[in-house]
């Protein structure tokens, strides 16, 4: 692939693949800062859950974000490994970002009560996102080399924080003044009226995403299929995928670095999602500021660039495992400061701490396992790691959940996260990464064997 010089090939996007590639981080991003973290909990709370007690709103919230997350955690691997046999990664990335949309911009027609459609809406955008994340992350060992993989996926993630921050700023702007955008304001509006710029802000997530995920499907050729043996043309790859699972299940020993890392992202990774989805749910709870949640969180895309930046470099000095350590250590002291939240300044804080480690540790979490893989299953042993992501998240939204039940209130939930980061850590901390990239390297090359062969 030809390659560019400068600023550009530093941070890993020297060629059109990549970039391709890194956009359709900015193009999911708007989705994930709009609906999952900032905008529609806010909506869901305060427009289509009015009338419900705050305890009830908040944990059919969290019931939700876990039945999405589960449905996902189960279709991933079955379809990240059925897009390896069947050159298929870009269809069924597309067959998902289309449910993700379709559902994002029928939330502009939600109104006042509706919070079953609400949440029913919330659960398959989810879905059409966590599913397009698979082959989305799957497509990384194929655009970039080994030793440009944490640069690309950090750069990915800063343009994703880049591309929420500018969308939710103009959410944002258009909820605190309609006016300027010919929308109705003032006293006197009926429901309707007042949601419509928050609705009018999924319509625009919808079409964000869309459009700025072309790039990905013009400029990235489809991964070539794993070769197989020969099955009747009805169902042959769906069984071949069966049971290629059931062979990588048997064999993860194989692969036993890699699959330690899985685990500890599995606990570590449940406590930041649990703080990324939870946040402004959690602020409503506890009355804070709206404007001053959104405007906070728009904060935290822009904090996120620099820094997400930054740890692409700092993984490039000291590690990724390393510098992973690093992200879990801030997000120790972000859970004990959440606790103690009762003001807006307090979650001011917070997001800002949030923003400085969020996307760096994330990144490098998802470009170590790409390194720790052979390239040529990246779908399928992505569908695993999405697997581990997915119930990372079930696991914290439904402990959150519980607890909001049971003692009312979300304070011992938020401290009781720093136990997710202390013991992912000590498993991280037992990951041997060199011996993993050498077990990839050696399957990669034993594959490429058996396929010319």
């Amino acid at each position: 692939m030809p390659s560019t010089t400068g600023w550009l090939a530093r941070l890993g996007l020297g060629t059109p693949q990549a970039r391709a590639w890194a956009m359709y981080d900015w193009a999911n991003s708007a989705m994930v800062t709009l609906i999952v973290t900032a905008v529609f909990p806010i909506f869901y709370k305060s427009v289509t859950a009015v009338g419900l007690p705050d305890t009830v709103a908040t944990y059919r919230f969290g019931i939700a974000t876990t039945v999405a997350l589960a449905i996902s955690a189960v279709l991933s691997p079955l379809l990240g490994t059925v897009a390896d046999f069947t050159a298929g990664k870009k269809r069924f990335l597309g067959m998902f970002l289309l449910l993700g949309v379709l559902s994002t911009g029928l939330m502009f027609f939600l109104q006042q009560g509706m919070w079953a459609g609400a949440l029913v809406l919330f659960m398959l955008a989810n879905v059409g996102a966590n599913g397009s994340f698979v082959f989305y992350d799957a497509l990384l060992p194929h655009v970039s080399p080994p030793e440009e993989m944490d640069r690309l996926s950090t750069s990915g993630y800063a343009l994703g924080y880049l591309g929420g921050g500018v969308l939710l700023l103009l959410a944002l702007a258009m909820i605190q003044a309609p006016g300027l955008f010919g929308l109705p304001s003032g006293e006197g509006l009926t429901p309707a009226q007042a949601s419509l710029p928050a609705r009018i802000s999924f319509l625009l997530t919808a079409v964000w995403w869309v459009v700025f995920s072309i790039p990905l499907f013009r400029r990235i050729p489809e991964p070539p299929a794993l070769p197989r043996p020969a099955t009747p043309a009805a169902g042959g790859a769906l069984r071949t995928s069966i049971r290629q699972l059931g062979g990588t299940l048997r064999h993860l020993r194989q692969y036993r670095q890699a699959f330690l890392l899985l685990i500890a992202f599995l606990i570590y990774n449940d406590g930041i999602g649990t703080i990324i989805r939870m946040a402004t749910i959690y602020g409503e709870e506890r009355h804070l500021s709206r404007t001053v949640m959104i405007g906070a969180i728009a904060a935290v895309q822009f904090i996120g660039i620099p820094f997400s930046f930054l740890f692409g470099r700092l993984a490039g000095r000291i590690g990724a495992k390393r510098s992973i350590f690093i992200g879990l250590l801030v997000y120790v002291g972000i859970s004990v400061l959440g606790y103690y939240m009762t003001t807006p300044l307090h979650f001011i804080v917070l997001a800002c701490l949030v923003g400085t480690v969020q996307g760096g540790t994330q990144a490098l979490s998802r470009s170590l396992f790409a390194s720790m893989i052979p390239s040529q299953s990246s779908g399928e042993f992505f569908g695993f790691f999405s697997v581990f992501e997915k119930f990372a998240g079930i696991i914290g939204p439904l402990f959150f959940a519980v607890m909001v039940r049971s003692t009312g209130s979300s304070q011992s939930a938020i401290l009781s996260i720093i136990l997710f980061f202390v013991v992912g850590g000590a498993l991280l901390a037992l990951v041997n990464v060199e011996e993993g990239q050498q077990q990839a390297r050696a399957a990669e090359a034993q594959l490429a064997t058996h396929s010319w062969g």
